[in-house]
């Protein structure tokens, strides 16, 4: 007989002799429950990009990243090349954001500022997130003198100034390449994320499911990797979004005040140049869209950050799913007053028109 497709009927006969059979009914799906996998929980994890915050934000650093990838096909100069009869011009259609001082095109230059902004910034904070998610998880899974040890690691390097660092480094070297610049941010950047981690992770390994896999004997590497890093995924994303943040901050300042080699081109040398030329506040075009880049840059991960924090707090979450949802019926809840509606019934049309009309009532 074929079973039903929800339930399955057992019969188990008694022990004893003449005793009822027993009836135990099981459920169909009950000990067919698939294991959870990195891959799953990875998939659960990545949905909090799903809100409108973080998909404006990514769709605006992906613009970004597209102008790097494909620089030398839409910058129609290169960086570099001098147009001395040129020099200082107003935006137009040979140079749609003009020159600068010995007739550099300003847009083809932001273009390529902005590979090197981005190789930076990427490279940093891969750095940056791989160090604080090595230590602070693991800081947070052990316990006694190793745990504290790692902990005042990260301390250490927290109150580490990076600016100094950067400018001994770079003295050291007549031109230093990008990698060099980008693993000195990304060393004195970790701290403050595995800080968050360490502290995230304690409370992680009390919970139910670690335990069952600890006792289980799934191995340290599979606990880290399966039941941990998914459930830690959000903070680290947001660690990520505000690591690259201090980079690129870190670095256009570094540029600008002159510490990096001006022939590592990025939106800071433009605005290093500007400035040594007295560009402000008559030649614009020099200053005013480096400027722009880096603030829409910084928007771009301010809002996935919003967007991450959205996700991970439930407070706010439900907040925005509310907001959204009076916004679709038309209610502005940041209104000061709110307007609200009657629809009178016939009836009492009927007698508030007799009531205005004396002559009409009847005697």
């Amino acid at each position: 007989m074929n079973a039903p497709a929800t339930k399955q009927e057992l019969i188990v006969p008694a022990a004893g002799a003449g005793s009822p059979e027993t009836v135990a009914v099981l459920t169909a799906g009950a000990g067919s429950g698939s294991r959870r996998t990195f891959r799953s929980q990875l998939r659960a994890s990545l949905a909090m990009f799903g809100n409108p915050k973080s998909a404006t934000g990514l769709i605006i650093l992906g613009v970004f990243v597209l102008v790097a990838l494909f620089a030398p096909w839409i910058a129609p100069y290169p960086p570099t090349a001098q147009h001395l009869d040129q020099t200082l011009e107003a935006p137009s259609l040979q140079h749609l954001l003009g020159t600068t001082h010995i007739g550099e095109d300003v847009f083809s230059q932001l273009v390529y500022g902005t590979r090197g902004v981005l190789i930076v910034g990427f490279l940093a904070t891969i750095m940056a997130t791989v160090v604080a998610i090595v230590i602070g998880v693991t800081a947070g899974y052990l316990r006694g003198w190793k745990s504290e040890a790692l902990s005042a690691l990260a301390n250490v390097f927290l109150v580490l100034p990076a600016l100094p660092l950067i400018i001994i480094v770079a003295s050291q070297f007549q031109d230093p390449p990008l990698w060099i610049i980008a693993a000195v941010l990304g060393l004195t950047g970790w701290a403050w994320g595995a800080r968050v981690l360490r502290a995230q992770t304690m409370s992680l390994r009390n919970r139910d499911f670690i335990q069952a896999a600890r006792a289980n004997g799934e191995p340290l590497h599979r606990i880290i990797l399966v039941e941990m890093l998914p459930n830690l995924m959000a903070i680290i994303a947001s660690s990520f979004v505000g690591t690259m943040t201090a980079a690129v901050l870190g670095l256009t300042t570094l540029a600008f005040i002159g510490v990096i080699p001006v022939s590592n081109l990025n939106w800071g040398t433009i605005l290093f140049w500007a400035q040594q030329n007295n560009a402000f506040p008559d030649y614009w075009w020099w200053y005013v869209p480096a400027g722009l880049c880096i603030a829409l840059l910084g928007v771009a991960l301010s809002l996935i950050n919003f967007g991450i924090d959205e996700y991970v707090n439930p407070r706010l979450r439900s907040a925005g799913e509310r907001a959204r949802a009076l916004k679709k019926r038309g209610i502005d809840q940041n209104a000061a007053v709110t307007t609200v509606r009657t629809v009178a019934s016939p009836a009492s049309t009927t007698a508030a028109g007799a009531a205005a009309d004396p002559e009409s009532t009847p005697a």
